[in-house]
């Protein structure tokens, strides 16, 4: 810690990981998804006052020191090079040219900013934007600033940081772990071109049934061949269109079904969603390890499907607590983590509440 202002009291906020649980992947395609916050796994990003801006590297995550050349390479292999430093300094960069763009004044203090994880890599559960997210929350809260930035807006800026560095991805991961709870998203690009987001309404956590997350522990069999679904969409390729408005139209029906509880047409939904992927991306792009996951769930029952782009699925046992234990046993028999979901509500305070945008 760069002395100075030590004693002042450090900032702390957590963001969690996300399902996508109806709907993706068509938030890239101007399409409607549901989502809620996992409170399974989360990042928790600190901020204490200090003399100096200083970006902590995590001793887990953006390790540099090493045993030996084959240690580096093996780390290198599992995990890849980065960890969470860049996405603190991108998320910074972001914020500040978005407060100097729209004349948010900042005060000149300086602050050292840390991180802990407990979200699984490469488990498609967004553990990124989770640590761009909870940093967001600590810089609104050090400059104050929090009511001069709209909740709305905020996922924009979670996902311009991550753009920063090349990754690629879409707003609904973002809105979730910045709403949180469960949230209906519509993409419509009549709203995107107009409001610059989409329009993002929070629904009761209590519509959800009781749901299921599995996931391999070393989720190194992610699909490894490139999908060309995108190119094909901006190319106006009908099938895929037309699909990508399939599986946005499975977003919308859920959230009336999930509002009449009617579960059974959840299952179905869940079920016809994954189908969809399936049918556009293929088996390559998909990998087999993440079929598999989907196919265990699927072989009790359970209605299955990607809590986002591979690596974890978010399952649901319509029949109850007699199919869950069934489906538990198969997981642990095929080698897959399986644990109860744990949703959050909405951690929107009063201040963000105040900055939603009067629909």
């Amino acid at each position: 810690m760069s002395g100075g202002n030590d004693q002042t009291p450090a900032i702390e906020h957590k963001s969690y990981a996300r399902v996508g649980l109806l709907g993706n992947p068509s938030d890239v395609y101007y399409g409607r998804t549901i989502s809620f916050s996992l409170g399974n796994f989360w990042a928790s990003v600190r901020l204490q006052p200090s003399k100096d801006l200083v970006i902590v590297p995590h001793p887990t995550h953006d390790l540099v020191h090493f045993n030996s050349l084959s240690h580096m390479v093996s780390r290198l292999q599992s995990e890849g090079y980065y960890g969470g430093v860049r996405l603190l300094m991108a998320i910074c960069k972001v914020f500040h040219n978005y407060c100097k763009e729209t004349n948010i004044p900042l005060h000149g203090e300086n602050f050292t900013l840390s991180y802990e994880t407990n979200i699984p890599r490469q488990t498609g559960l967004s553990g990124s934007s989770a640590i761009v997210s909870a940093a967001l929350s600590c810089l609104l809260d050090f400059y104050d600033v929090r009511h001069l930035v709209k909740v709305e807006v905020r996922p924009n800026l979670v996902l311009s940081a991550e753009k920063e560095l090349g990754i690629v991805a879409g707003l609904q991961d973002r809105v979730a772990q910045v709403y949180g709870g469960l949230v209906y998203m519509d993409f419509s690009k009549q709203h995107m071109e107009e409001l610059g987001h989409g329009i993002y309404t929070p629904m009761d956590i209590g519509l959800l049934p009781p749901l299921y997350l599995i996931y391999a522990e070393n989720p190194s069999d992610s699909g490894k061949v490139h999908s060309t679904v995108r190119q094909r969409w901006l190319n106006g390729d009908e099938f895929i269109i037309s699909s990508m408005e399939e599986v946005a139209n499975v977003a919308l029906e859920g959230k009336t079904v999930l509002l009449e509880k009617d579960y059974l047409k959840l299952a179905k939904l869940m079920n016809h969603n994954f189908d969809l992927r399936r049918r556009m991306f293929g088996d390559d792009a998909l990998g087999a390890l993440n079929i598999e996951m989907v196919e265990v769930a699927r072989r009790v029952g359970a209605a299955s499907k990607f809590t986002g782009s591979g690596g974890a699925v978010v399952a649901f046992c319509p029949d109850g607590p007699s199919q869950a234990k069934l489906l538990e046993d198969a997981c642990h028999k095929a080698g897959f983590i399986i644990e109860p979901v744990t949703v959050i509500p909405s951690r929107l305070n009063e201040i963000d509440l105040k900055t939603l945008s009067s629909k």
